[in-house]
């Protein structure tokens, strides 16, 4: 890893896309083991968004050649919860070098009497194949 991409959530509920104030955002990347490593736990402003994460990549010129086992990206998953709205959880954010990527977190409402603890979606994004 020898480059920098920058992760920016916004969280956002229903179509309209009103922005969720004070969400807990966490951001986490897999190490080697399999461990977890915490990159980032913020809570969002009033227009929804986090301040940009830096994240380490690859050198975009490891993954430039045919049959390289290096993906051009790292991957991250990041998190939102906030009461009174089901937890979210977004698994392989690609973070490209020098790229700043958005990821737009839509929270769904809880009925009254529901935790955000037991109601959660899990939203899987697929690697590339570039």
């Amino acid at each position: 890893m020898e480059g920098t991409g920058t992760l920016t959530v916004r969280v956002i509920t229903s179509r309209a896309q009103l922005p969720v104030e004070g969400a807990t955002v966490v951001v986490t990347q897999k190490g080697e083991g399999g461990k977890y490593q915490l990159l980032s736990v913020q809570a969002t402003d009033r227009s929804g968004a986090t301040k940009p994460v830096a994240i380490s990549t690859p050198a975009l010129g490891e993954s430039t050649h045919p049959g390289s086992s290096v993906p051009p990206y790292a991957v991250c998953d990041v998190w939102a919860e906030h009461p009174g709205y089901a937890m979210l959880l977004v698994e392989g954010v690609q973070i490209f070098q020098g790229v700043e990527t958005l990821q737009s977190m839509e929270l769904e409402p809880l009925n009254e009497g529901q935790s955000s603890l037991i109601q959660n979606n899990i939203r899987e994004i697929p690697g590339q194949t570039l």
